[in-house]
């Protein structure tokens, strides 16, 4: 007879914030199931009308006390979910920060030709995001933290297909390190995650991603494609006690990918 073990609750008691939920396929869901299974209870966000009817459902599965609208833009919807987190809960002890965004004119044509306010939006969305959430969970995590943010090796190495996006990885990258250093007085731990390429909506508007996909699989020293419960349980340790030690860490969940390059 085969025995079913069940998750360890390693995050029993803890509360946290997961940004980026789009659907059963998002890298952001990967890690909240994973956060949830162990025993956390989470907070979640939505960004707007269009997409409440994808995320409801799945925040029911996590039991989620909190679905707010968060677009990333609005420091008035920023505001109000850290309140009711705050109302709720009075502490925050993890945050997924798990978003990007370029628009596609900019993202697939040549790094270049990027307009401003192309390469101005995607660094606010998907980067200075970061800092402002940071910002707002720091006066929560009253004892101590962690903060993380999805990146790819395109913020590393120049990926072509990947474009406007790469640079914008890269001050992301930067950001956290930054974070890290600022916020480790207070006990808050800041890492990145950095999983292979996984075939996500947002994946969808990088030019040839099937390509990109094809070749991080061959290349890969395990030959393996990444998965989002791959990248939720690495995801999960990070926010654990167990890792309360690592700060400012760029995390690889690419099946070995970033050792071989090119």
């Amino acid at each position: 007879m085969t025995q079913t073990l069940l998750p360890t609750k390693t995050l029993a008691g803890k509360k946290g914030l997961v940004v980026g939920i789009a659907n059963e396929h998002s890298i952001a869901w990967g890690c909240a199931k994973a956060f949830h299974d162990a025993g956390a209870e989470l907070a979640v966000s939505y960004l707007n009308e269009k997409a409440k009817p994808y995320v409801s459902p799945l925040a029911e599965q996590l039991e989620a006390p909190i679905m707010l609208p968060l677009d990333v833009r609005d420091d008035a919807q920023m505001g109000a979910l850290f309140a009711a987190i705050n109302a709720k809960w009075g502490k925050l002890d993890f945050l997924l920060h798990a978003i990007a965004f370029a628009p596609k004119q900019d993202l697939q044509g040549r790094f270049v030709d990027v307009s401003r306010l192309g390469f101005l939006e995607a660094m606010d969305i998907s980067c200075y995001s970061f800092i402002r959430l940071a910002h707002l969970a720091e006066p929560l995590m009253k004892d101590g933290g962690c903060l993380l943010t999805t990146t790819y090796y395109g913020g590393e190495e120049v990926i072509p297909s990947y474009g406007l996006m790469g640079p914008v990885k890269s001050a992301l990258e930067g950001t956290v390190k930054y974070l890290a250093a600022e916020l480790g007085a207070q006990n808050i731990r800041v890492n990145a995650l950095s999983p292979g390429p996984i075939a996500t909506r947002a994946a969808g508007g990088i030019a040839d991603f099937d390509n990109l996909l094809k070749t991080a699989n061959e290349k890969s020293p395990l030959h393996e494609a990444v998965s989002i419960e791959g990248v939720g349980a690495y995801a999960r340790f990070l926010v654990s006690d167990d890792a309360s030690l690592v700060t400012g860490s760029i995390a690889y969940i690419d099946a070995g990918y970033n050792i071989i390059g090119g």
